[in-house]
This record gives C-alpha cells, sequence and structure tokens, in this order.
C-alpha cells in the first residue's frame, strides 16, 4: 500500500526494463515492514544529469541505484565518494545524508563477499584468481582486498586494464601480494570469473578447469543464466561456487542497509 508517508528510492540505467532490482526490492521492503518503493526510471545517458537533479529535489526520495551505463557518471553527482568507489572509479548507489549532502559507494563487489560469507565461506587470507578486470571485476577485487585476501592475481585480455588495477590494489593494500597474469589453479583456492563470458548460448569456458584445486571456490557474476557452464564444470569437480544471483541477492542486503532499510527477512 502506498501512502502520503512512502519513501522513495530510484533505479536508473538504459535500459531499464531488466533490471531485477525493483521487484526484488519492494518485495523485500514489505516483508521487512519498510513503507518504502523502488522506482525504475529509464534514463539515456545524455538526460542523466537532468533526471539525477530532479531525483534529488524530490523530498521524500532517501536513494538513487545507477546500473548499466551510468555507474561512472554517477560519481560526478555525489559530495563525497566513499572508499571503495574512489578506488574502483565507479559507484553504484547514492544516499541522501542529513543536512541535504549525497554519499555514494560502488557494491558489487559487497555483494559478493555477502555471497561468499551466505555459505560461510570467509575471504581472509585466501588466494584468488580473477578473471576479468572491468567494472565488476575492480569491484570485486577491492572488496576482497578490503577483507584480507592473501593475494589476487587478475587475468584480462586488455593486460594494460590488468596492469592498472593491480596498481590500484598495491597502493591500496600494500599488504596484498597482487599481479597481473593467468590463474594459477594449483595454488588458488577462490576463482572467480567477472567476465561477460557465459551469459551467451554457446560461449566456452572463461577458463579450463583443469587441474583445479581441490576445495577451491569458483564464483560467477552471472545472474543469467544462474548456473552458467563455469558454475556447472565447477559443481561437477565437486568445488563451492557462488553464482551471480548469490551475489546480487547479497548486493540487494548491502544497499538496503546503506539506505537504512535493513532487510533481515527474505522469505
Amino acid at each position: 500500500m502506498i501512502t502520503g508517508r512512502t519513501r522513495l528510492l530510484a533505479i536508473v540505467g538504459d535500459p531499464i526494463d531488466k533490471a531485477r532490482s525493483p521487484e526484488t526490492f519492494c518485495r523485500l521492503l514489505e516483508l521487512n515492514g519498510h513503507d518504502a518503493i523502488m522506482l525504475p526510471v529509464h534514463v539515456a545517458a545524455a538526460d542523466l544529469a537532468p533526471v539525477v537533479a530532479g531525483l534529488k529535489a524530490i523530498a521524500n526520495l532517501d536513494g538513487i541505484v545507477a546500473t548499466m551505463p551510468h555507474k561512472v557518471a554517477a560519481m560526478a553527482f555525489a559530495d563525497e565518494v566513499l572508499e571503495t568507489g574512489r578506488l574502483v572509479g565507479a559507484v553504484n548507489a547514492l544516499r541522501r545524508r542529513p543536512g541535504g549532502r549525497w554519499e555514494a559507494d560502488m557494491f558489487d563487489g559487497r555483494g559478493f563477499v555477502a555471497g561468499l560469507r551466505a555459505y560461510a565461506h570467509a575471504a581472509k587470507g585466501r588466494h584468488v584468481a580473477l578473471l576479468g578486470a572491468g567494472g565488476a571485476g575492480a569491484a570485486i577485487a577491492v572488496s576482497l582486498c578490503r577483507e584480507g585476501i592473501a593475494s589476487i592475481s587478475v587475468h584480462e585480455l586488455d593486460r594494460a586494464k590488468a596492469e592498472r588495477l593491480v596498481a590500484t590494489l598495491r597502493n591500496a593494500f600494500p599488504s596484498i601480494d597482487a599481479r597481473a597474469g593467468a590463474p594459477d589453479l594449483a595454488s588458488c583456492d577462490l576463482l572467480v570469473n567477472a567476465t561477460p563470458v557465459g551469459m551467451q548460448p554457446g560461449d566456452p569456458l572463461p577458463w579450463a578447469l583443469a587441474g583445479l584445486r581441490p576445495g577451491t571456490i569458483v564464483g560467477d557474476v552471472t545472474t543469467k543464466p544462474e548456473v552458467t557452464p563455469f558454475v556447472a564444470a565447477a559443481r561437477a569437480q565437486g568445488a563451492a561456487t557462488v553464482t551471480g544471483r548469490d551475489m546480487f541477492e547479497g548486493q540487494v542486503r548491502e544497499l538496503g542497509a546503506f539506505f537504512g532499510y535493513p532487510l533481515e527477512r527474505t522469505a
């Protein structure tokens, strides 16, 4: 039931019709007793600035989620970008603070870490092999480093992009062994696919899993299909997995807390 007291959240993207966040947030906000809803807003990049300005002028709007392709541009609309967002160079959430200031941060990586925790997997001390150094990969790398992993290798077809991410990680987390290069399946115990490979039927595996170390956790950021060929192949070898859906659900909980709406009940 929407009333005159209902608080608003918005998600901006182009396109927006495939976004899962509005239905998920609205269901969980109601389930957890919050008088709030999330509205989908389809906005092209050229119109983003006036649309965000209008949204920020709505007094009962508490936050904005930015999805593709607006995660980098959204940084410009914050009075303060928090640490993860600064390191990644992109944000996907802005919240209104007392006094009218706006804070922003990136939650893709936090969602992945929350997905690990949902299965009682700790990130601390792990040796990570990351496939992909784009926005999702960078966010996951930063969040895993914040959790205290021991090492991380970053494999990216664009070697310069991998090197830039590694340089950022070394500067921000000097105690963590970070390098660019192919994953070593004999030594890593967390292997993460943060590339789009696996989204389309017929895609090859982003990395062959022959020689996967026993006990290694395999993660994938793709939500559709939830069980990608990469995840299926890992499960066939007996590996524990974290799917894109696990990451999405973890991110929803993290975003709810960021906006001031704890989402403790999920069913």
